[in-house]
């Protein structure tokens, strides 16, 4: 696309994203749609952000390695530009996985947390997911250790005004529901290390919906925001399985409520990897998104 084309394009859709920002602006407090760039694992990160702004929405959730790819052949700087020139607000990126639990391949990772905070503080982005899902066997003083190291990660993070969310996943052995993923944050202490929910881990592991009770108010720091489906069974369930909000069983209604009155707000970041889905152009997944979450935001 040509230089002027491509900056006319820019300033339309950041004129499109100017309604859902006035309103956004018009509800503090409130949940708000955010697009989690793995969604659209099948596009680069120009054509990915350029689709969600062209749909209207603001907030964007960056895949790192595709952020680094871009920024590799342009810069950091140029990526930051393009952010900014399309209305959208880096509220979240990740992942770093492999650095809470304990294992072989730590030291590694704290290698690789190195560049992406680098990276995140580069494009104005403060917050970074920390997933854990470790299929390994662990003992009582492996938690111990991953106090430990969860706070060596916050205050890795600490210079680049980055915090880093703690994820429980369904598969892990280690931090697999909220109750621990709150116990491991709560003793962690740090300012830079939170707790953040994913619905389709929450309603698709073995947590409890009492479970949501156990939140203190503000505690809830990030939503990933997707549901769970009816088929295949939850013991055979994958990362691909996650469908559209609405499309599943995940009381996704009832969740927001719950939150809401936990004090969360913040974005709903819809995350998912359904191969088909992450081939649709990122536009009309954007569009699909606003229609499923938006209802469900109230």
């Amino acid at each position: 696309m040509p230089r002027s084309n491509r900056r006319e394009f820019l300033v339309a859709a950041a004129a499109a994203a100017a309604p859902l920002l006035a309103q956004s602006a018009a509800t503090p407090g409130g949940l708000f749609l955010s697009m989690h760039e793995a969604t659209s694992g099948g596009f680069d990160f120009r054509a990915a952000m350029e689709g969600y702004a062209k749909a209207g929405v603001r907030a964007v959730e960056i895949t790192l390695p595709k952020l680094r790819e871009f920024a590799d052949k342009e810069s950091p700087a140029v990526a930051k530009r393009l952010l900014q020139d399309l209305g959208l607000k880096p509220v979240s990126c990740g992942s770093r996985t492999g650095v809470v639990e304990p294992n072989p391949n730590r030291p590694k990772n704290l290698e690789d947390l190195k560049w992406q905070l680098e990276l995140a503080q580069a494009v104005g982005c403060d917050r970074m997911v920390m997933p854990s899902g470790s299929t390994a066997k662990f003992t009582p003083d492996d938690y111990k250790r991953g106090v430990e190291n969860a706070r060596e990660c916050g205050e890795m993070a600490r210079p680049f005004g980055v915090t880093m969310m703690l994820e429980f996943q369904r598969i892990s052995t280690f931090i697999g529901t909220l109750p621990t993923a709150l116990r491991v944050v709560r003793e962690t202490a740090h300012p830079n290390v939170r707790v953040m929910l994913d619905t389709y881990h929450f309603w698709g592991g073995v947590s409890k919906f009492e479970d949501l009770e156990l939140l203190r108010d503000g505690e809830v720091h990030h939503l990933h925001f997707e549901d769970t489906p009816d088929d295949p069974p939850r013991e055979l369930l994958e990362q691909r399985h996650r469908v559209w909000p609405g499309q599943g069983i995940a009381p996704l209604r009832r969740i927001v409520e719950v939150l809401k009155r936990k004090k969360y707000s913040g974005p709903a970041s819809v995350e998912l990897f359904d191969p088909m889905i992450q081939k649709m152009d990122p536009y009309q997944a954007a569009m699909k998104a606003r229609a499923a979450v938006e209802p469900l935001l109230g």
